[in-house]
């Protein structure tokens, strides 16, 4: 097990990333942030909150539920449906930047943009991760990433957030090879 991020790591991450969304899309007016619980939801709050303070304003921000939209609802455990929480101002004809902790295979960002055609339809869809670790199984990727974290298949990418772990840290789990 190694530490690939710190807690300051990630804050500078996120920093950047919030700059590179702002300078992306010519300020926050047309922004909607949404993240995908459960660590995504809290680093787009995050997102949203260091995009504030840069522009002065409120960043509309949310969270996408996407337990009903996965492909893989047979093969896994249940789990509890995480909330939908879409801005008053909504999504329709505005660029949504999604947010997540890791981008793997594609398929969760897959089953993100399933569950946002069932809201509205954004003028944008961008993706914004913490960490990418490719592998990935569909022509997916991020227009905005922390961190890319090249990794064999039989490791794991942890992310820990103080929000629901107590520390911030992401951490690479398992042998290279």
């Amino acid at each position: 097990m190694s530490v690939a991020l710190s807690a300051q790591d990630i804050s500078r991450a996120l920093t950047r990333i919030s700059h590179e969304i702002l300078e992306k899309n010519h300020g926050s007016s047309e922004i909607t942030v949404l993240g995908i619980p459960t660590r995504g939801a809290h680093l787009a709050a995050r997102i949203a909150a260091i995009m504030s303070s840069i522009e002065g304003k409120e960043i509309a921000h949310g969270t996408l539920d996407i337990t009903l939209y996965r492909d893989d609802l047979r093969l896994r455990a249940p789990r509890a449906i995480m909330p939908t929480s879409i801005p008053p101002i909504g999504i329709q004809g505005r660029d949504v930047i999604l947010i997540d902790d890791v981008l793997y295979s594609g398929r969760t960002i897959r089953a993100a943009l399933d569950a946002l055609g069932e809201v509205g339809r954004p003028r944008t869809v961008q993706l914004a991760v913490l960490v990418d670790r490719g592998h990935r199984q569909l022509p997916i990727r991020a227009d905005f990433v922390g961190k890319n974290l090249p990794t064999s298949e039989k490791q794991s990418v942890r992310v820990s957030l103080t929000e629901t772990d107590g520390v911030d840290e992401v951490v690479i789990e398992g042998e290279a090879n």
